[in-house]
């Protein structure tokens, strides 16, 4: 899913896979000296797929700093070494953890990992 949104992002018209059909690699072809692209129904579900997650991602109310923080969080990092990394202090960062904590009722680093995973914050 990343792959296929980072070649459309950079410029990709299309995208197919090695064993498609030469009649859809021509189809493909015509439709993008036509149509300017081509996008089969693979890349038209993770496109769908992909604004759905960001628009969820959206939904949750976090402030990009506070996304940032959380994506950090989720990894191995010390706070101190996240402080380090937004170039903030570690009791801002204290706070963007005691404010995303009281808000979405979580208790520990663990359920702050989990709610990022299961929010598509970060992949497992």
């Amino acid at each position: 899913e990343v792959t296929i949104i980072k070649m459309i992002h950079n410029g990709a018209k299309g995208y197919l896979l090695k064993d498609t059909p030469p009649e859809t690699l021509k189809l493909a072809i015509d439709e993008i000296m036509s149509q300017g692209f081509y996008h089969s129904d693979l890349v038209a579900n993770t496109l769908i797929h992909a604004f759905n997650k960001k628009q969820e991602v959206e939904d949750l109310g976090l402030k990009d700093t506070e996304m940032q923080f959380v994506k950090l969080a989720a990894t191995d990092k010390t706070y101190k070494e996240i402080a380090d990394i937004m170039n903030l202090s570690p009791k801002t960062i204290d706070g963007y953890r005691q404010d995303v904590f009281r808000r979405y009722q979580i208790k520990n680093r663990v359920g702050l990992v989990l709610f990022a995973i299961k929010n598509g914050l970060v992949e497992v």
